[in-house]
């Protein structure tokens, strides 16, 4: 798609990032080469987020609202407490691996974009575009759309304690919540990553609550829960899939990281380290929280709950029973942050590829953030808030997030093949991408027998994905070129943006 040329001379000087290396020297002797160096770095992401920033946007992201109110799904379909917990680890375990595969893309591959990124290298334009299809159409503003209005839901369930929110005012709170998350993460990355480690610290605080609570009754000689833990249990490959997917569903995001790479200071070391400290803090988090609850509420308790965490509150917390809800409304606020700031480079890369119209790859002079891309998000999300069926949008292509990941890491095998001497600054053992493929390939299969319509429906939204390829992409029409170029100037003079000069290949 077309794109603006911008002319040097029209750049500001102090919107550039340099290595130290080509930092300017005060000395005149060196000012010329100073220039020519800002002239070459151009506008581009800076490098703000460390490791600890990048732990708290992992574990932010990932601990949302599913460990509040959705372990009543893995045990139902687990039919045991016992098998429930093994599951939740096995989910752990499996998230970890996967991790760590995206580890040797991300510094293989030291993009933006994550599975975008790793699947174009791999396979090409058109696979790359079908996931970046999906995750705009359906993935990322759905899911940024849900965590909105659990946010909304719980903050106000102080308010209408005996009863739901009138459908309203959720609507407007959480259009509310994005709307100041976006003008956040156009602003300034540091307050992000701000928000993101005390929203993170907030939430791990209120599970060590319910640890704590746990503990407590435990210790008080409550341990009837746990007489027979693996009474009921189901062995059926289906049901053991759908109990996985929902549990990795509560552990979804850990390849968030990935998505900003670019942004991430010395990436071939951070990146690992993240997920090496984040994935086995979440694990053991998501584990002493299950016990906690199982150890409190019997399973008919758990399985009659809308969310655990608020009827664990109401049972062990009396009058304080309130710091349930506003610690779910605290954690999704902080998932939702850093799914906004991951998601939106996602995009920005797509565009500054050419998949997406060339104005979402423009960089705000100022602040250096991708503005269009992220209030191009913002808009998307708060039309889906509407749509009274956007949780049902998530069945459809719940599968369709395990196919892509299936086909990310088909790519790192696909590359230590075909490019077998390439600089790989980690690389995993060949078992591990290999056992990650053989779970995935377990999980869609099942998903294909055991909810055969949501998966046709999840295919055929992919799939329309490849004739808006080649007429918009492939072949572009003449007059949706032009029409992209005259978005792409007035988004420029109106967001004082420039176009990113780090073109993604």
């Amino acid at each position: 798609m077309a794109r603006i040329q911008a002319s040097d001379s029209l750049i500001p000087r102090q919107i550039f990032e340099m290595p130290p290396a080509e930092q300017p020297s005060r000395d005149r002797e060196n000012q010329s080469s100073a220039d020519s160096d800002s002239q070459g770095s151009g506008v581009k992401l800076k490098k703000q987020i460390g490791l600890l920033d990048g732990v708290a946007i992992i574990v932010g992201v990932i601990v949302g609202s599913g460990i509040f109110v959705s372990p009543k799904g893995v045990l139902k379909l687990s039919g045991s407490i016992g098998q429930s917990l093994i599951v939740w680890v096995l989910c752990g375990v499996l998230s970890m691996v996967g991790a760590l595969c995206y580890a040797e893309l991300g510094t293989m591959i030291p993009k933006s974009g994550g599975d975008y990124a790793y699947i174009g290298t791999a396979f090409g334009p058109l696979p790359a575009f079908l996931y970046l299809w999906v995750a705009l159409l359906i993935l990322v503003p759905t899911g940024n759309a849900i965590t909105a209005l659990t946010f909304a839901q719980y903050l106000l369930k102080p308010f209408w304690p005996s009863c739901e929110a009138p459908a309203e005012a959720v609507q407007l709170l959480a259009a509310a919540m994005i709307c100041v998350l976006t003008v956040i993460n156009c602003y300034n990355v540091k307050w992000v990553t701000r928000v993101t480690d005390i929203f993170t610290g907030t939430k791990v605080l209120a599970l060590l609550v319910i640890v704590g609570a746990g503990v407590w009754y435990l210790a008080d000689g409550n341990t009837e829960h746990w007489d027979k833990p693996f009474s009921g249990g189901n062995l059926s490959p289906g049901y053991i899939a759908l109990a996985f997917y929902n549990g990795l569903f509560s552990y979804s995001g850990w390849n968030y990281l990935n998505f900003v790479t670019e942004e991430l200071k010395d990436p071939y070391r951070n990146l690992p380290k993240a997920i090496c400290i984040s994935m086995p803090v979440v694990t053991i988090i998501y584990l002493v929280t299950n016990v906690a609850y199982f150890s409190v509420l019997s399973t008919d308790e758990i399985l009659s709950s809308d969310a655990v965490a608020v009827t664990f509150g109401d049972k062990m917390l009396d009058y304080m029973s309130w710091v349930m809800p506003f610690a779910v409304a605290c954690s999704t606020f902080g998932s939702l942050n850093g799914a906004i700031f991951a998601s939106s480079r996602l995009f920005f890369v797509g565009a500054r590829n050419g998949h997406l119209p060339a104005a979402i790859s423009l960089i705000n002079v100022n602040c250096l953030t991708p503005v269009p891309s992220l209030i191009f998000l913002g808009v998307l999300t708060l039309l889906l808030l509407f749509i009274k069926d956007t949780y049902v949008l998530i069945n459809y292509v719940s599968y369709v997030e395990a196919l892509f990941t299936l086909i990310s890491v088909s790519g790192l095998l696909w590359l230590r093949y075909k490019q077998p001497k390439t600089e790989r600054p980690i690389r995993v053992n060949l078992a591990l991408p290999i056992i990650y493929l053989i779970v995935c390939l377990f999980l869609v299969i099942s998903s294909c027998s055991q909810s055969p319509y949501e998966v046709g429906i999840g295919t055929i939204i992919i799939l329309s994905g490849i004739p808006v390829y080649y007429l918009t992409i492939h072949h572009p029409v003449k007059w949706l070129a032009d029409t992209s170029q005259s978005i792409n100037l007035w988004c420029s003079k109106f967001f004082i943006c420039m176009p990113n000069q780090e073109k993604f290949d």
